[in-house]
């Protein structure tokens, strides 16, 4: 009974911006942290790869950037879904905020990724499993955003775009597996292999800090911008009114 209260909870406008705003210095601050204590180990710290010497150090911009990308574009479709099923407007709230922000982490990973590419491949880009999949991962979040913003009634544009953002979800694992299942240029897992992390700890300890920095980072961001999402469609309503006057 507690957790569905919780969950009606979140339903609810003035309580959901409430929270946020109190939820995100408990993202920004430890995000900080640790994005500039993965940065430094990583960048500083960790010696230089037998292979690819120093070239392997864009992973701790890189890898952070393509889990985020497509742990956004998962929460996206399930709130999506949420939405679609349950009727729960904040949740396609959840969605349009965090779609941006996916967004942006999926050209940071492509972007990086090509930066690598370069020195290790010769090429800036190749039609590889793996880039491509991302490439359209990337899209269908342009895709998602510039279907929400073309409706004038918001819940069109929110049933519209959650569609969307569900059928787009089978690329998820594609993205991960594609490695796997196609032969690739890209390589495969180093920190979840199936026979433990192929990294030394001076390499993986920063590794695993850049993850978590990223992704309370992402937490502080959607907080902001679930809260601005809250504003746009309550702008109207009696309790941001009073809100204000206080």
């Amino acid at each position: 009974m507690a957790t569905w209260t919780w969950f009606h909870k979140l339903a609810s406008p003035p309580h959901l911006y409430r929270i946020a705003g109190k939820m995100f210095p408990w993202f920004a601050i430890p995000a900080a942290l640790l994005v500039a204590g993965g940065l430094y180990g990583g960048l500083v710290l960790a010696p230089p790869d037998y292979q690819q010497g120093d070239a392997f150090r864009i992973i701790y911009v890189h890898a952070p950037a393509a889990w985020l990308s497509l742990m956004c574009y998962t929460m996206m479709a399930v709130a999506a879904a949420v939405g679609l099923v349950w009727r729960i407007k904040l949740a396609h709230a959840f969605a349009a905020a965090t779609a941006p922000i996916g967004a942006s982490f999926a050209l940071l990973c492509l972007v990086t990724g090509s930066l690598w590419g370069r020195p290790m491949w010769g090429t800036w880009w190749v039609w590889d499993a793996r880039l491509t999949s991302q490439l359209i991962e990337f899209f269908l979040y342009l895709g998602y955003i510039a279907l929400h913003s073309a409706f004038d009634d918001l819940q069109r544009a929110d049933r519209a775009s959650a569609l969307l953002a569900i059928v787009g979800v089978v690329n998820v694992p594609i993205i991960h597996y594609s490695v796997y299942w196609w032969n690739t240029l890209h390589q495969g897992s180093t920190v979840l292999a199936a026979d433990g992390p192929k990294m030394p700890a001076s390499m993986l300890v920063p590794l695993l800090m850049s993850f978590a920095g990223f992704t309370l980072f992402y937490g502080a961001l959607v907080c902001v911008r679930l809260r601005g999402e809250v504003l746009t469609r309550e702008r109207n309503a009696s309790w941001l009114q009073e809100l204000g006057a206080h």
